[in-house]
């Protein structure tokens, strides 16, 4: 069985792809089978990964109203790792949904066939606590939350974790965080510090040891379709990712590839 693994905040421009398609990237390093499933109508995890958004057969948007299997679209991506893409038909998926009966699981009734042939199923959710997030919170073992150390990061966190909660009492009793990941640090500001500090505080082991620092070439990355893992492996954001998936894979206790 894999291990399902959302990577969500429903604060915009807090490093969520950048974290998954990283992520994605690093695991399969590690020598872990790894799937992304891009749940984001912009399909920047997509593009991020080599995938034209424009061109690919079958999406995420087919898998979920039931046109095709979650096998049948999947993509193969440069990092040794399978993408189920999407694009902007996704958008229009919430509103078919809405009639469905079970609506919030469909996500995890499709990837219920192919879960025995990954170690890892990594979900890319919206920048919104919409249906496609609850989807993908139903379909998880865990929640990673990527956040910067700032002041606006920590009230939409609490709004987040009270989210995961409800989702945990009425809709799937396996959900837990994972998590928390920093990123985008940049120590020289004394109010990332802080911010840091209080994470640290209360979330205690929560709190992933490895720290993403702002870092340019993850950021140009995307533009070449390529994981910032890939794209410049010296550059200290692609090291600072491929620490943060050894330390994925030794928290859930499983082998650390040479």
């Amino acid at each position: 069985m894999a291990k399902v693994f959302c990577i969500a905040n429903q604060k915009g421009g807090v490093g969520k792809t950048t974290t998954a398609v990283n992520l994605a990237a690093g695991l399969a390093l590690a020598k872990q089978r790894v799937l992304l499933v891009d749940l984001d109508p912009q399909g920047n995890a997509t593009m991020g990964c080599g995938i034209d958004k424009r061109s690919v057969k079958h999406t995420v948007y087919q898998v979920l109203v039931g046109m095709v299997g979650v096998a049948e679209a999947t993509v193969r991506a440069e990092g040794e790792f399978d993408v189920l893409a999407a694009n902007r038909e996704l958008a229009g998926a919430e509103v078919e949904m809405v009639e469905f009966e079970d609506r919030e699981i469909k996500l995890r009734e499709a990837i219920q066939e192919v879960d025995s042939q990954y170690d890892f199923i990594l979900i890319d959710c919206p920048p919104a606590l919409s249906l496609l997030t609850l989807n993908a919170l139903c379909c998880a073992n865990g929640v990673v939350i990527p956040m910067q150390c700032e002041y606006y990061a920590l009230e939409g966190l609490s709004d987040l974790v009270n989210t995961i909660k409800q989702v945990c009492k009425n809709l799937n009793p396996n959900l837990t965080i994972i998590g928390l990941l920093r990123v985008m640090y940049d120590p020289r500001m004394t109010l990332a510090q802080q911010v840091s500090a209080q994470l640290e505080k209360h979330f205690g082991s929560k709190v992933f040891k490895t720290i993403i620092p702002r870092n340019v070439r993850l950021a140009e990355a995307p533009s070449y379709g390529v994981p910032g893992v890939l794209f410049d492996k010296s550059s200290k954001g692609a090291k600072a990712y491929l620490d943060f998936a050894n330390e994925m894979v030794e928290r859930l206790g499983l082998p650390i590839a040479a």
